[in-house]
């Protein structure tokens, strides 16, 4: 029966792709982006999500699919980038990605009270809510998500039904299959009139995934460990930009690129990564020189302080780590911060793993730079009682900054997953999240490796205005919203207190009516 199923469902995704190339891709080739007319031809998923969300309707489907494929062009999602995004958007801390509710899925917050109306900047927070969309969309492919609504202390003022439109157009055509269910935390009841419009633009389905809660309800959806405190939770997270948080991580550099399975082949690249390496670092040397000013004295202190380093063994050897965070399943050394410099001999880190358990545990590692590094191995299974170390090496010429970090994900196998050679690929797939221990790792840039040219521009004073800069520009910005909600909450209260003023003079005019013509009854008598 699941095959007969299985079977019907290609039959369709195949007669939706013919379809939409014959009716609606004839001479219309500059209507959409080419890569995604190329992905949907490829990707089964994808033509799938549209039939399930418009069930198994190829008509209906189809147009959903044009009309996602204009929007998508029309933003230009495709080469949507966080440095395509203004970056006081994030700054804001507005819109963001962190934590999961009870069933796993990862929860997408809308912090209400920091969005205000403004005609200028809506098409940039349409495509910021589509980076996000985006970004998880590409990582997680067909995992849906729980949008959380969070309107502590916000007001009419915050309203803006244009963009709530857009967020659940989002849900309803551009990102088919995606929403989980969408929860309203402490909704005003002012706001109450607004949200009746809302679920008119909702068909059935998507009108049982609303979720109105407050303090006592949310808890039904969403364990303590993922809540904000204010919300009755645990979770002391709070959003802090740069680097974009908790999702930012992403498959490090291996030999050939991305790793996107299991290292396989490490063993026997080993001897080759060697010689290449050391080939690289030549390279990369005499780029450097060619593309930056570099003075005699921070060359002459580069080859005082690493010419006693054997060539070799500048690229091989890393420093054993001593600090140790013990985990439930892995005890991993250091416990905080990886350590680089900008000196050959200190352009790799080591992570220890220990495995604590007694069964196999699988690990992957993952950065929020995966351009600059390369982890060896960054995808593996290891068996109970035993250590593994993990080579993190500078890439090229890139050098390391405080604000890249990693990720220690890890999972235990049973024995019936770890027998013979297990697929890693499918098992993350599978495991579920309440079961992946998480560590992080920050970098840390040795000050004492960085060129006096560096040291100069990171001494105090400069730091320190730097900072005030930066800090003095978001004040401003949160100062001018903060501006506009009190003009506007002002402008309500004048428009309350003219209302009032009509009523009382209304009242006191039918008052003054009804006495008067009390008294002339009564002087008659």
């Amino acid at each position: 029966m699941a095959d007969i199923i299985s079977n019907g469902e290609a039959e369709l995704e195949n007669e939706t792709r013919q379809r939409f190339i014959n009716e609606y891709l004839q001479d219309k080739t500059d209507k959409y982006d080419s890569r995604d007319v190329e992905r949907l031809q490829k990707d089964d998923v994808l033509a799938g999500c549209y039939l399930q969300w418009r069930l198994q309707n190829v008509d209906d489907a189809l147009k959903m699919i044009d009309e996602s494929f204009q929007w998508r062009k029309e933003f230009r999602v495709n080469d949507l980038t966080e440095c395509s995004i203004p970056r006081w958007m994030f700054e804001t801390g507005a819109v963001y990605l962190h934590g999961y509710d009870k069933e796993g899925n990862k929860l997408f917050w809308f912090k209400v009270k920091l969005h205000v109306k403004d005609a200028k900047t809506v098409v940039d927070k349409k495509r910021y809510v589509a980076f996000w969309l985006e970004r998880y969309a590409r990582r997680e492919p067909g995992m849906p998500l729980t949008v959380v609504f969070d309107m502590t202390d916000s007001g009419l003022s915050n309203i803006d039904m244009d963009f709530v439109k857009y967020i659940i157009n989002c849900f309803k055509v551009y990102y088919p299959k995606f929403l989980s269910k969408m929860i309203l935390y402490e909704m005003p009841w002012i706001m109450s009139a607004a949200w009746r419009i809302v679920k008119t633009w909702l068909g059935p389905e998507a009108i049982s995934k609303l979720k109105f809660v407050g303090k006592n309800e949310v808890q039904e959806y969403i364990d303590a460990e993922h809540l904000p405190t204010h919300m009755g939770g645990t979770d002391t997270f709070k959003y802090s930009y740069p680097p974009l948080p908790d999702d930012d991580f992403q498959t490090p550099m291996c030999e050939n690129g991305p790793i996107v399975s299991k290292d396989e082949m490490e063993s026997k690249e080993d001897a080759e990564s060697e010689s290449k390496d050391t080939l690289d670092s030549s390279q990369n040397e005499e780029q450097i020189k060619k593309s930056k000013k570099v003075s005699f004295l921070e060359e002459s202190l580069k080859l005082d302080e690493c010419d006693k380093v054997d060539s070799t063994s500048r690229t091989k050897t890393a420093k054993k780590p001593v600090t140790v965070f013990k985990g439930p399943l892995l005890h991993i050394s250091p416990a905080e911060e990886l350590h680089f410099g900008l000196k050959d001999c200190e352009r790799k880190s080591l992570i220890v793993l220990e495995n604590v358990t007694k069964n196999l545990v699988a690990f992957k590692v993952r950065t929020t730079a995966p351009e600059k590094y390369r982890v060896k191995p960054s995808n593996s299974s290891f068996e109970p009682g035993t250590s593994l170390d993990i080579v993190v090496s500078l890439h090229g010429g890139f050098e390391a900054s405080p604000q890249d970090q990693f990720l220690v994900m890890a999972a235990e196998m049973d024995q019936s997953t770890g027998a013979g050679t297990p697929d890693l690929s499918q098992f993350w797939k599978e495991v579920p999240k309440t079961k992946v221990m998480e560590h992080r790792l920050r970098c840390h840039v040795t000050e004492s490796s960085k060129p006096m040219s560096l040291l100069l521009h990171e001494n105090p004073l400069h730091s320190n205005i730097e900072n005030n800069q930066e800090d003095l520009h978001s004040k401003i910005i949160r100062l001018l919203a903060s501006n506009k909600q009190c003009e506007e909450q002002i402008d309500e209260c004048l428009w309350f207190q003219k209302m009032l003023m009509g009523l009382v003079s209304l009242l006191m005019a039918i008052t003054c009516s009804a006495l008067y013509l009390l008294y002339t009854d009564r002087s008659r008598l």
